[in-house]
């Protein structure tokens, strides 16, 4: 089981975010937190759980967490400044929406920018080493992919519903075929995904 804390007394958010490596939608993050000494061995880093677990824990999180927070950063701010700067933004949202004010932000990755003098660690694939990482990644990974599912209706022939808007080859191939939409991400010279000029 992962860990349930980095600190013994300090109140600790665990932070991480969704849809970083997409070609469409917004990069969501969550924010965590858990009782101090919380177990629950199926919690885990969202991307080894399948869509079933993610579910069931997700209806978990929201009951047994102290505080939880989703928020989003679309993709024309994406663009704006970048999708590392967008992804730091939507957890610095997120952990602002807690209605608790964490002491600690434990942070999957290894970059973050401070929020409000809020002290913070950056743990490398901290989404497998503590609960409430885990936790904050299950709940941007399928508060994003609602929000992906929805907006497949508008847009049924990119396959969002399935592909969530990553880069796979159906989702290029439909760029190629169909050019781009508002939900697509410029910054990411999609011309250059797909090697076919746009339309």
């Amino acid at each position: 089981m992962l860990k349930s804390s980095y600190t013994k007394n300090l109140i600790e958010a665990g932070c991480d975010e969704a849809g970083r490596g997409c070609l469409a939608g917004p990069v969501f993050a969550a924010a965590v937190i858990l009782p101090k000494d919380y177990q629950n061995e199926m919690l885990d880093d969202s991307k080894k759980l399948n869509h079933a677990k993610r579910e069931k824990l997700r209806t978990q999180i929201h009951e047994d967490a102290i505080a939880w927070a989703v928020a989003q950063v679309d993709n024309g701010k994406i663009d704006e400044i970048n999708i590392l700067n967008a992804s730091i933004l939507a957890m610095q949202i997120a952990v602002g929406k807690l209605s608790i004010k964490p002491q600690l932000l434990l942070i999957d990755g290894n970059r973050f920018k401070p929020y409000h003098n809020i002290p913070h660690e950056c743990i490398i694939k901290g989404d497998g080493k503590f609960l409430s990482i885990a936790a904050a990644s299950i709940l941007a990974k399928t508060y994003r992919d609602d929000f992906m599912e929805k907006i497949h209706q508008e847009f049924p022939y990119y396959n969002w519903r399935q592909n969530k808007g990553y880069p796979v080859k159906h989702h290029k191939q439909a760029i190629a075929e169909y050019g781009i939409t508002q939900y697509h991400r410029l910054s990411f010279r999609l011309n250059e995904q797909v090697k076919i000029p746009f339309k």
